[in-house]
């Protein structure tokens, strides 16, 4: 890994300029509008700024790892659960020609947990390896793709217009006296 001072201006703006895009790409997906996505692409860049020693090749997993969690950090200090919208519906942005089939993906992707939403953005919409999104997730390469494959599971299931398998719950005691 680098260290801090042979990472200079130069070094950011060419990670800036290469990744930029995507970083905002991935704000819309998950955001109200683009200029929420354009100040929170603002705030992953801060962060690549003030860690530039840790900042790995390829940056661009490490960079949605950090929006992961400032995403995370935003809605915890929010209390509340994403609104509706929260997904970033913009059809109109996609150009997409089965705009009904991208209606209905992403209606089935709000009734699924953060987690299978995650797993299937990073993969499906920002185009990452599995190896990539298990970095984003801060886990193994094999749970990232078990948790791939039971996302696109329940997906398929909700797309199906059948009610989703719940994910496993820690087993409860049964019996006994209170």
């Amino acid at each position: 890994m680098d260290d801090a001072n042979d990472r200079d201006a130069g070094w950011f703006r060419d990670v800036y300029a290469r990744h930029y895009a995507d970083v905002v790409r991935y704000g819309l997906r998950r955001l109200d509008g683009t200029a929420a996505a354009e100040e929170f692409a603002q705030e992953v860049f801060l962060v690549a700024w003030r860690r530039r020693g840790e900042v790995p090749e390829p940056a661009l997993p490490w960079l949605y790892g950090v929006g992961r969690r400032l995403l995370a950090n935003h809605r915890r200090a929010r209390r509340t659960a994403p609104a509706p919208g929260a997904l970033g519906d913009h059809p109109a942005a996609d150009r997409h020609d089965g705009l009904t089939e991208l209606l209905a993906v992403r209606a089935a992707l709000t009734r699924l947990s953060d987690d299978d939403q995650e797993i299937l953005r990073l993969v499906a919409w920002e185009q990452l390896s599995v190896a990539e999104a298990a970095l984003v997730l801060s886990c193994g390469v094999t749970a990232a793709r078990v948790r791939l494959h039971r996302a696109r599971r329940r997906l398929t299931v909700l797309l199906a217009g059948t009610p989703a398998p719940a994910p496993p719950s820690a087993p409860t005691r049964t019996g006994g006296t209170r």
